[in-house]
């Protein structure tokens, strides 16, 4: 048995330069005092920054039985004498978890025929013959009957096809319902998309719908047969199940690498399938559940909480694949990472020439920097040997055709020695290229991270692991990958077609060696971290209506994994007192301190046992965001008064808190804030934050990155930014500050069109430039709305006179007729008008052209009283242009398509007060849009203004100014 220790900490004493430099190091050790052994050792770094940041370490010691009474820890100074403190680890009242159930045992049977399916459209779907083992043996219960599954197998051994034929089910039994494919990552649903998109369309006729942070047409869902999502996005959506029918609709549940459950992911996975069996016995409308993993230790908690029953639980031994696999550790000395990696790069060529001379081989780094640092080194190993280009398979004029199109110049250079390299951080062109070289056997040599293992399916004859460990940038410290990244790196080893042994050599820090030896094939049970992250899905609950007493939260708990796992390992959890009082008392503490927790951040208000959520609690569960993030948002509306504090509000986010600050990036960061805008605004260099801030400036004033991860980290940012604008916005109109919610606004046009709120929004056309602007401005030309509503001929002339050349002045008209043509007419709804009273529509308002503001007739109203405002929304030129906006080209990324959206707004400039804000998706000639209000409490003459703001083109924008006469409230 081996323990688990999670190891908190803190630095007690106040920092001096002159004493202690930049960095303290310490030694930790975990020793037991009975037999004076030491069983963990680490060497621990304390820098000057991370002095008040508590610090986590996690590692494994071993159990011996009988159980001794104690452990100690100390943290000891490697510079100072008599600086160390030890902690006791108490192990008498530690509760062991039960021994777990034996894996499944693969049956010697014949293997069956894919004409069992009996179904020729279902068997046109594979180009085998035959079904392997394990496909085989779960073949019956998977397609003949509805019953739960769980099917732990290794990596190559064909669950995707497994997953199928559940699928196939369905669509035999149920062809009105719907299959839902949750995988723990995007490369995942990518290759989903890839091949499903093809089969499943092409030869079942099935409409087969991305649903992912990148690619969300809510429209196209509704009509779906099959929905492949990740976790968080199908928790978003399934939020609102009451009211979307598609939700109760499904049929079909696959969770995809359900062994993650225990990563930093799993709370997400635990709460939809926890929520998708509540809608299951809410609605009476049977889902199915097929979770698929690797080998997991305790495979019938993971079943028991699936639902699955005895006769639905496969778990094979990681052994059992359908090409066998020799494994090779080895372990390697040297107390610092980058040094061992490269004394790992020698062993590693002689890897490739002792067990792959010929054959495809995947070595797995743990950085992009480590792919061309390893690369290189190969190609360096290589040039001392006979044939320097010996891992080239290709014909020489066709990799030179494709080397000319790589953009990557170290991809290009290690390509032209047969070696690919495989990361993030390349563009798709490049990554697709690398990927067909490797899959057509015309490189022989791949290293990649390790996202590769999860996402792409290339297999190969030798996997090599190149360590197995990886900066975390959040602990700034390198950490373990889990056993079961590892597990799944080995999995590529071995090709069913080509292969009958598939060979892994992973390399280790020596230390250890002995542990991946023990524990390579008993991984650790999949434990929950539900607890750490049960604020914001309490929160999603509450909002829904599903929790609304803290006896519906302590159910609702019940229903999860981790309810599972507290029964079965209670000290893992804190649980002291496992006796059915003790587990209530347990629930309830821990509901109820979340519960304050939310209440703190105003998400939710308890009265007495009631529990009601709040505007912000709704606006965080709406846009998936951090209970944390809309109290922010709320307590810093006050310091919103320009483009660049409201960046800053922004890029305070905790959803932005996990973007990697790597090694030595602070120095890159304070390069780029001297090139962007607003700089660093008083943010730390190493802040995730500052980061996020320097890179939306960069994205906006088309500053070149310093380098290509930066463009990655980019991409990442930009997919956060929508919602959390969005929900900005919504928390600035529920505080009711217009003109921070103006702000806001305009932020998200900049970031649509790169382009700063205080430069001329002339400059969104193509080829346009300052010099052009200052011509058309002294035509009283000043906006894109003075452009949008001449006619073509007469543009087309007047930028010729400014200064374009023909093609250039055409290319801008061209661009001007995919820009909205909008007219705005607002008019109170009920309410006397010069002694009258209007009907609805009577008496409409109209503003003078485009971004004009009319001025009407005065209305009369109580101050105070609830009233209503009608604006008639015209879109001239809709007939000529679809709904998706015009996105400029970025220096740094490709152009993202995205839907058109405008906010329709009521306020009152002098007050500076926010009373009515709709979000509106124009999408027909004209419509009419009902705002309610309530009029402001001061008697007096007040000019309000309906504004339609646009959420991506600047310079469209329209207001139209309303005169009221409030008078005094009736006094009853």
């Amino acid at each position: 048995t081996i323990l688990r220790v999670t190891l908190n900490i803190k630095a007690q004493f106040e920092w001096s330069d002159r004493v202690s430099g930049t960095v303290e190091p310490f030694w930790i050790w975990v020793e037991d005092n009975e037999n004076e052994r030491i069983y963990h050792t680490e060497y621990f770094l304390l820098h000057k920054k991370q002095l008040r940041e508590t610090h986590v370490l996690a590692f494994t010691v071993p159990l011996f039985e009988p159980l001794q009474g104690q452990y100690l820890i100390r943290a000891i100074s490697d510079r100072w004498l008599h600086a160390e403190h030890c902690e006791t680890i108490d192990l008498r009242d530690l509760v062991l978890p039960e021994k777990y159930p034996p894996h499944t045992t693969l049956l010697k049977l014949c293997p069956l025929p894919k004409e069992a399916l009996q179904n020729e459209q279902f068997q046109s779907l594979y180009r085998f013959t035959h079904f392997n083992a394990i496909q085989t043996q779960v073949f019956h219960t998977l397609y003949h009957t509805d019953v739960n599954v769980l099917l732990g197998a290794p990596t190559g051994s064909g669950k995707t096809n497994c997953c199928e034929l559940a699928m196939m089910r369905l669509f035999r039994t149920r062809p009105k319902a719907k299959f839902v494919y949750v995988a723990p990552m995007k490369a995942l649903v990518r290759e989903r998309m890839k091949d499903w998109g093809v089969r499943l369309v092409k030869l079942l006729g099935k409409k087969v719908v991305e649903l992912t942070g990148d690619v969300s047409d809510m429209g196209a869902v509704e009509s779906a047969d099959v929905i492949v999502t990740t976790p968080e996005k199908w928790d978003g959506v399934s939020r609102s199940w009451h009211s979307r029918k598609y939700v109760q609709n499904v049929g079909l549940v696959v969770i995809d690498e359900i062994h993650l459950l225990g990563e930093d992911r799993g709370p997400v996975l635990e709460v939809i399938v926890s929520r998708m069996r509540y809608i299951s016995a809410q609605t009476e409308s049977p889902v199915r559940f097929v979770g698929m993993s690797t080998a997991i230790a305790n495979a019938q908690d993971v079943a028991d909480w699936l639902g699955a029953k005895e006769g639905g639980v496969f778990n094979f031994h990681p052994s059992v694949r359908p090409v066998p696999m020799q494994v090779h550790i080895q372990g390697y000395e040297g107390q610092h990472y980058c040094p061992r990696m490269a004394i790992m790069n020698k062993p590693t060529y002689a890897a490739i020439q002792d067990y792959s001379k010929e054959k495809p081989v995947i070595v797995f780094v743990s950085s992009r920097r480590q792919t061309r640092l390893t690369a290189l080194d190969l190609i360096q190993l290589g040039a001392q040997s006979d044939n320097p280009r010996q891992f080239v398979r290709a014909d020489e004029e066709e990799l030179g055709d494709l080397l000319a199109r790589i953009k990557d110049p170290n991809l290009r250079h290690t390509l032209s020695f047969g070696i690919g390299l495989h990361h993030a951080g390349l563009c798709e062109g490049d990554r697709s290229i690398v990927e067909n070289l490797f899959e057509q056997c015309k490189i022989q040599v791949l290293v990649s991270t390790s996202t590769l293992a999860w996402g792409v399916n290339l297999p190969a004859h030798l996997v090599v692991i190149k360590g197995t460990e990886f900066y975390d940038a959040p602990s700034k410290r390198y950490v373990d990958f889990p056993i079961t990244d590892v597990l799944q790196m080995m999995g590529r080893a071995g090709r069913p077609q080509f292969d009958t042994v598939g060979i892994a050599v992973v390399m280790v820090h020596a230390p250890k060696k002995a542990f991946y030896k023990r524990f390579l094939y008993e991984p650790f049970p999949v434990e929950s971290s539900l607890s750490d992250a049960l604020h914001n899905h309490l929160n999603a609950e509450i909002v829904s209506g599903t929790i609304k007493t803290k006896a519906h939260a302590v159910d609702y708990l019940t229903w999860t994994y981790f309810f599972r796992r507290l029964l079965c390992n209670p000290s893992y959890y804190h649980l002291e007192d496992t006796s059915q009082e003790g587990i209530s008392a347990y629930l309830a503490s821990l509901v109820q301190r979340t519960l304050e927790d939310l209440e703190d951040t105003e998400c939710i208000e308890v009265d007495l046992d009631q529990i009601t959520p709040t505007t912000l609690g709704r606006v965080t569960a709406y846009y998936y965001l951090d209970h944390t993030t809309a109290h922010m948002f709320a307590s810093r509306v006050d310091d919103m008064v320009d483009q660049e504090s409201v960046l800053d509000v922004m890029s305070k986010a905790t959803e932005f808190a996990e973007l990697p600050v790597r090694h030595n990036e602070e120095h890159l960061n304070a390069d780029l804030a001297k090139e962007v805008q607003f700089g660093a605004m008083g943010g730390a260099m190493e802040s995730a934050h500052t980061k996020t801030s320097l890179l939306i400036q960069a994205h906006i004033g088309k500053v070149p990155m310093p380098i290509a991860d930066y463009n990655t980290d980019l991409r990442s940012v930009l997919e956060q930014t929508g919602r959390v604008m969005q929900a900005l916005v919504d928390v600035t109109a529920d505080c009711g500050y217009l003109e921070a919610a103006l702000l806001v606004m305009r932020l998200s046009q900049s970031m649509t069109q790169c382009l700063f709120g205080d430069e001329s929004s002339l400059l969104t056309l193509p080829n346009m430039t300052r010099q052009v602007t200052q011509h058309l401005e002294q035509n009283k030309i000043s906006t894109l709305s003075h452009l949008v509503c001449k006619p073509r001929e007469q543009v087309v002339a007047l930028l010729r006179k400014c200064g374009l050349i023909p093609a250039h002045a055409h290319a801008a008209v061209t661009i001007l007729d995919q820009l909205p043509a909008m007219r705005l007419s607002a008019a109170f709804a009920g309410v006397a008008k010069a002694g009258t009273t209007q009907d609805m529509h009577e008496g409409m308002h109209e503003g003078k052209g485009k971004g004009g503001r009319g001025q009407g007739s005065l209305y009369e109203m109580e101050a105070g009283a609830e009233s209503q405002i009608v604006m008639k929304i015209e879109q001239t030129n809709r007939a000529k242009r679809g709904s998706r906006a015009y996105v400029p080209k970025s220096n740094n990324l490709p152009s993202k398509a995205r839907d058109e959206g405008w906010w329709a707004v009521l306020g009152c400039k002098e007050t500076d007060e926010l009373l009515a804000l709709k979000r509106l998706s124009i999408r027909r000639h004209a419509s009419s849009n009902v705002l309610s209000f309530v009029a402001p409490e001061e008697a007096g003459h007040k000019t309000l203004t309906a504004y339609l703001i646009s959420d991506c083109y600047l310079g469209l924008d329209m207001e139209q100014d309303i005169p009221v006469l409030l008078h005094p409230a009736a006094i009853s």
